[in-house]
């Protein structure tokens, strides 16, 4: 049967899920005697906190949702115009908040490279990586939920500051 989902917003969110797995991946690797020493294991443990997956596994399942509730904007006449906003408003709010999200992440990705364990610094960069294709493919959703033209520009500054620090990582 043909489904609506999962669309742009919740692709996007598992996306950032793999990436922040991977990134969690490599600060577990960030564990050995000599990072204990150094305190790179303890950066690395604040690193695996803030990876966790479930704050985008839940934005995959709210993106969804919100589709549905946006669909019934399309066809329900007789619904209030202070409902149909709210809809609109957070079927909005999810890739927005992704995008965000992403971004944060792969700044906390960036600082802790230094500290990574250097045979696995690759799959850290991946995280970054795969958490920024995550940020664009929100913007996508973000863009087709016709947002405020400050809130585009807000939102693209963060893209190319992801842009800017994928370009450093890869050079």
């Amino acid at each position: 049967a043909k489904q609506p989902t999962p669309g742009g917003g919740a692709a996007a969110a598992i996306g950032g899920a793999i990436g922040s797995a991977a990134a969690s991946m490599a600060a577990a690797y960030t564990q050995r005697k000599k990072d204990k020493e150094t305190g790179a294991a303890a950066k690395a443990e604040l690193l695996i906190q803030s990876m966790t997956i479930s704050p985008m596994l839940q934005a995959a399942d709210d993106d969804a949702a919100a589709y549905v509730d946006l669909q019934r904007t399309w066809k329900d006449s007789d619904m209030s115009v202070e409902e149909k906003t709210a809809i609109e408003a957070r079927a909005l709010s999810i890739p927005t908040v992704l995008l965000e999200s992403c971004h944060e992440r792969i700044c906390e990705i960036r600082d802790f490279l230094p500290h990574c364990n250097k045979n696995i610094t690759s799959d850290a960069k991946v995280g970054i990586h795969q958490l920024a294709g995550a940020a664009r493919a929100a913007y996508q959703t973000v863009l087709v939920n016709s947002p405020p033209e400050e809130e585009k520009m807000r939102l693209s500054k963060l893209l190319k500051e992801i842009r800017d620090l994928e370009d450093e990582i890869l050079s």
